[in-house]
């Protein structure tokens, strides 16, 4: 009798091991984003971001700031993918969302692509995560991650369109290199 408990138990362990491996996360899908050479991918922690804040900078926007703590983007360009590819993409993209802990701030529509904004925390007041995943006509589909602690997605918006970086500044424009090393080499 305990042989055929243990037995059993061992099949049920065996089965939801290999179960879960299967199910497509949003860690998963942007590990293998880096692994494809057709997505342009960017994965760095904000405290090690090569350009310094302005010190005109708002309590308001330099606490939004902060408030992030990594940052992960994908992005599989038309250019750089079949119709095939990019609907996969688009699929995998739904299955992570669908039915999951994530709950959707907003939805945007309009005739140049379609997004969603999604989000994981208790409330508004404590985003621990904000995801949004674009889907473009004409240039292709993407998702950006923030990981963060007590997120205000209004706060990140607002700092965002008033910020004030240097363009003369190093540390942005290797930033930009990458994406353009990354187009160049195709």
């Amino acid at each position: 009798m305990k042989k055929l408990y243990t037995t059993i138990s061992i099949l049920f362990l065996a089965v939801f091991l290999n179960s879960c491996q299967k199910e497509l996360t949003l860690q998963k899908y942007l590990v293998e984003s880096q692994s494809n050479d057709n997505f342009t991918t960017l994965d760095f922690s904000t405290s090690t971001l090569p350009f310094d804040l302005k010190e005109d900078v708002s309590e308001e926007d330099l606490k939004a700031f902060k408030s992030v703590k990594k940052v992960n983007i994908a992005f599989l360009a038309k250019s750089d993918a079949s119709e095939e590819e990019l609907t996969t993409e688009k699929n995998k993209l739904r299955s992570i969302f669908k039915d999951s802990e994530y709950k959707t701030l907003m939805k945007f529509n309009d005739k140049i692509g379609r997004g969603t904004i999604y989000y994981l925390g208790e409330t508004t007041d404590d985003i621990k995560e904000i995801v949004g995943v674009v889907e473009a006509e004409k240039f292709g589909v993407g998702i950006a991650r923030l990981l963060g602690e007590k997120m205000d997605p209004s706060a990140i918006m607002k700092m965002v369109n008033s910020s004030k970086i240097d363009q003369d500044n190093a540390g942005l424009k290797s930033i930009a290199s990458m994406f353009n090393k990354k187009s160049s080499s195709k």
